[in-house]
C-alpha cells in the first residue's frame, strides 16, 4: 500500500484531507513538487500530439508522483460527451439548457462521466458555465443559457452526475463570454455586475463539491485570470470558503508563472511550459516561497484524496457509445427541442402523408456542433436529421424527397421540412488569433528538454497551430457576424413557403436566431446541434411519439440592436448588470420570444400560486388531450428598490409532466439570494419587499393574487 493508498483510507474513516495532504507534500521532494504543478508532457512534443489526433485519443496526465502513489488527473473534456475515441454524442449543452430539467441533465452527466471513465480519464473539463451575455458568441453551445439560477442549476446537475465516475471541472473562471478577443481581452466587471450577474451560477457549482475549476483566458479587471489573486483565492477560497484545485486553460492560460502560483492557480495545463521555465530559478532566488508551493500541492492532493473512488474505479469499457446512453441521447434531443410556432400543423400523422420534401444543405449532413475542445470527433454512426425523417417516414409508406435548394420539391408535398441553420464553420471555438499569443508564450523550439530537435517539425507544428489546428479536427468558428440566418437559408424559407402551406423549419444553431421570417411558416422548431440521435429524435417530434420539450433559455429579440453591444475583436469589454431578456425588459422592448418559450401538443393552465417559506407553490393543470410537459418559471423583483437592477430576473423553475386531464402542485424551490445586492465587499438585502410572478415564460409571469412577499 502507498503512502497516498493510507492517507485516502484516514480520510476515508474520518481524516481530515488536507491535514493527510500536508504530510504526503512534506514527504515530497522540491522536484516533485514543482513538477505537481504544470502538466506531465513536455511541451513541443505534446504540442505534435495535440494536433496529430492525441486531443481525441488519449487524456493528459497532471500532478502525479509515483514514488508516493499519488496517481495525479488523467484530462479529458466533455461537454457534449467524451471526447475519446467513439463515444456517445449528446446535445449540446445550450439545446440541455432548454430542457430546464435537471434531472434529465444529472442522468446525462452520468453517462458521460462513464464513458469518460471507461476511456481512462479521471478528469473532466466538461462543466462549462459561462453566461449567454449576447448569443453571437461562438461558445454559446457549450454553456447553458443567459440566466445565472438557471445555467448554475443545470451545471450543478452535470456536475451530480459526472462525479460518480470523475472529478469534473467548471469552467472559464470568469467572464468569458466572447471568443474571437479571449486572448486579449480585459473584461470589465464592477463588483455588482461581477457577483450578481457573473458569478453565483459559479458559486452553485462549488457548493455543489465540483472538483476543479479552470480559470479563463481573458483578463478581468486589469489581471489576467488564471494569473488573478482576487479571483482564485479572494473569492474561491476565502468568499465561498471551496477547497478544490484551480487549473489553467490550455496552454496559454497564464501569462505570469510565479504570480498564478501566488494567486491560487495549482496546475498549468496541459505541459511543461512556463512553469518548468521559471519556478526552479524563482525558489531559487525567493521570489516565490516555497510555502506557496506547499499549499498549491497540498490543496491538489487533498483533492485527490476526497476523490481517491474515481481511481479505485477502472470503468465499464461496455458503456461506451451503448444502446442505452444512444437512447438517452434520443430522449435528451427531443427534450431540447423547442416549439417556436405551430399553428396546429404539428405532430402529423405520417399515415396520411404520401410525399415528405426535406430541404437545406444541412439536412444530409452529421451537424453535431463545434469543432473545437468539446468536439467527439469520432461518434458513431450519427443519424442525420433527413435520415431520421425518411427512416420513420418510410416505415409508415411515406416517401421521402430532399434537395439542398430547390425548394420546387415542396411543391405539392404534403410537409416540407426546411432545415436551416450554421455550422463549425459559422460559430465554436476560435483559435486563429491564437498564433500570436502561442509563440510568446511557447518555450523556445530546441529547448533541451521541452523543445524537438527537429527545425522542420517545429514549422510544421507552429504553423498548424497558427492555423487553428491545435485539436484535430477543429475549425475557425469563433463568434458570429450576425444572428440572422445566411441569406441563402432565409430565401430557401420563403421559396418553400410559396409553394407549400404546411412548412416546418427546424434551425440548428448554437443560442439565438433572430427570425423576421417566423409568420411566414406553419411551424418552426429549434432543433440545436441535436447530437447523434438527432435524426431519430426529429422524427419522434413531428410524427407525435415524443413532444418537443424545450423552452428557450434566452430571449429572442426582434432585432440585434434590441440587444446589448457585442464586438467580437475587442480589447476592453464592459460586462454591466443588464443583458438578454433583462436588458430587453429594463428599455421596455418586447422580445420576439421571451426567455422561457416554448410550445408543446398540448394545453397547460396554472391556478393561484402561494407562497410557502422557501417555495412557490403552483396549482398546475393539463387540459388537453395528449399527456405533456410545461416548465413553471418564478420570477422575483424588488419593486420598491434603490437600485438598478433587472426588472425581473428567475428565481425557481419546475419541470412538470402530466396525463391529459392530469393536475398537480409544483412546489418550486425559490432562491431569495437571486436578488440580494453585492456592495463594498459584502451582501445587503433591501428592506422593500420581494413581489414573485409565475409564469410559463418571461413575458405572461404575473405577480402572485395577494401582491408582495415579505421578506
Amino acid at each position: 500500500m502507498t503512502a497516498f493508498d493510507e492517507a485516502a483510507e484516514r480520510v476515508a474513516q474520518g481524516a481530515d484531507a488536507r491535514s493527510e495532504a500536508d504530510a504526503l507534500v512534506a514527504m515530497m521532494t522540491l522536484e516533485e513538487k514543482l513538477g505537481s504543478l504544470q502538466g506531465e508532457r513536455a511541451f513541443w512534443p505534446g504540442i505534435a500530439d495535440l494536433i496529430g489526433g492525441g486531443y481525441h485519443s488519449h487524456g493528459w496526465p497532471a500532478a502525479r508522483v509515483e514514488r508516493l502513489g499519488i496517481p495525479g488527473l488523467n484530462f479529458a473534456d466533455g461537454p457534449r460527451g467524451c471526447v475519446l475515441g467513439p463515444s456517445t454524442t449528446f446535445p449540446v449543452s445550450m439545446a440541455r439548457g432548454a430542457s430546464f430539467d435537471p434531472g434529465l441533465e444529472e442522468r446525462i452527466g452520468e453517462a458521460i462521466g462513464a464513458e469518460l471513465r471507461a476511456s481512462g480519464a479521471t478528469f473532466t473539463g466538461a462543466v462549462c458555465l459561462n453566461l449567454l451575455r449576447h448569443p453571437a458568441w461562438g461558445r454559446a453551445q457549450e454553456t447553458y443559457g443567459e440566466d445565472p439560477c438557471h445555467v448554475g442549476e443545470m451545471a450543478a446537475a452535470l456536475t451530480r452526475g459526472l462525479q460518480r465516475h470523475v472529478m469534473a471541472c467548471m469552467k472559464h473562471f470568469a467572464c468569458n463570454s466572447m471568443e474571437n478577443a479571449r486572448f486579449k481581452v480585459d473584461v470589465i466587471a464592477g463588483e455588482r455586475a461581477l457577483h450578481e450577474v457573473y458569478l453565483p451560477h459559479f458559486k452553485r457549482v462549488a457548493s455543489e463539491g465540483v472538483a476543479a475549476v479552470m480559470s479563463a483566458y481573458n483578463s478581468l479587471n486589469g489581471e489576467w485570470c488564471g494569473d488573478s489573486h482576487a479571483l482564485l483565492t479572494g473569492i474561491l477560497r476565502d468568499d465561498w470558503g471551496w477547497d478544490g484545485l484551480v487549473v489553467t486553460d490550455f496552454i496559454m492560460g497564464l501569462r505570469d508563472p510565479v504570480a498564478s502560483v501566488q494567486a491560487g492557480c495549482n496546475i498549468e495545463m496541459p505541459f511543461r511550459q512556463q512553469r518548468d521555465q521559471a519556478l526552479p530559478g524563482a525558489v531559487a532566488s525567493g521570489s516565490l516561497d516555497v510555502g506557496d508551493v506547499d499549499d498549491r500541492v497540498a490543496e491538489t492532493v487533498a483533492t485527490f484524496l476526497r476523490f481517491r473512488r474515481v481511481f479505485d474505479n477502472a470503468g465499464d469499457p461496455t458503456v461506451i457509445g451503448c444502446a442505452a446512453h444512444r437512447a438517452l441521447a434520443r430522449e435528451a434531443a427531443a427534450s431540447s427541442m423547442v416549439l417556436l410556432r405551430n399553428t396546429e400543423l404539428l405532430p402529423v400523422d405520417p399515415m396520411t402523408l404520401g410525399r415528405i420534401a426535406v430541404l437545406g444543405r444541412l439536412a444530409a449532413v452529421p451537424n453535431l456542433g463545434d469543432g473545437g475542445s468539446s468536439n467527439v470527433l469520432h461518434t458513431p454512426d450519427p443519424v442525420t436529421l433527413l435520415a431520421g425523417v425518411a427512416e420513420a417516414a418510410g416505415s409508415r409508406g411515406a416517401a421521402v424527397v430532399h434537395s439542398d435548394r430547390d425548394a420546387s420539391i415542396a411543391a405539392g408535398a404534403d410537409l416540407a421540412v426546411v432545415v436551416v441553420g450554421y455550422t463549425r464553420l459559422d460559430e465554436g471555438e476560435y483559435m486563429d488569433d491564437g498564433g500570436e499569443v502561442f509563440m510568446e508564450l511557447a518555450p523556445p523550439a530546441d529547448h533541451p528538454e521541452l523543445g524537438v530537435t527537429d527545425p522542420a517539425q517545429f514549422e510544421a507544428v507552429a504553423g498548424d497551430f497558427g492555423d487553428g489546428g491545435a485539436v484535430a479536427g477543429s475549425s475557425k468558428g469563433g463568434d458570429r457576424t450576425s444572428l440572422r440566418l445566411h441569406p441563402d437559408d432565409e430565401q430557401l424559407i420563403a421559396a418553400a413557403a410559396a409553394v407549400c402551406d404546411r412548412v416546418v423549419v427546424a434551425v440548428m444553431a448554437g443560442s439565438a436566431v433572430v427570425m423576421p421570417w417566423l409568420d411566414s411558416v406553419s411551424a418552426a422548431l429549434m432543433v440545436w446541434y441535436p447530437g447523434s440521435e438527432g435524426g431519430h429524435a426529429l422524427a419522434d417530434v413531428l410524427f407525435g411519439q415524443l413532444e418537443p420539450g424545450g423552452r428557450l433559455p434566452f430571449a429572442i429579440p426582434h432585432e440585434e440592436s434590441d440587444l446589448v453591444d457585442f464586438d467580437r475583436d475587442a480589447t476592453t469589454a464592459v460586462y454591466g448588470l443588464l443583458h438578454g431578456q433583462w436588458h430587453l425588459d429594463a428599455n421596455g422592448v418586447a422580445a420576439h420570444l421571451p426567455f422561457g418559450h416554448g410550445l408543446g401538443y398540448t394545453t397547460f393552465e396554472l391556478g393561484d400560486p402561494r407562497h410557502d417559506g422557501d417555495r412557490v407553490v403552483v396549482p398546475v393543470a393539463n387540459t388537453g388531450t395528449r399527456p405533456g410537459s410545461t416548465v413553471v418559471q418564478v420570477y422575483g423583483s424588488v419593486p420598491g428598490s434603490a437600485y438598478e437592477r433587472p426588472p425581473k430576473r428567475l428565481v425557481g423553475f419546475s419541470r412538470v409532466q402530466l396525463d391529459a386531464g392530469e393536475s398537480t402542485e409544483a412546489q418550486v424551490a425559490v432562491d431569495r439570494s437571486q436578488l440580494d445586492l453585492r456592495i463594498d465587499g459584502s451582501w445587503v438585502r433591501e428592506d422593500p419587499p420581494v413581489e414573485y410572478s409565475v409564469g410559463l415564460d418571461a413575458a405572461t409571469a404575473r405577480p402572485l393574487d395577494y401582491g408582495t412577499v415579505a421578506r
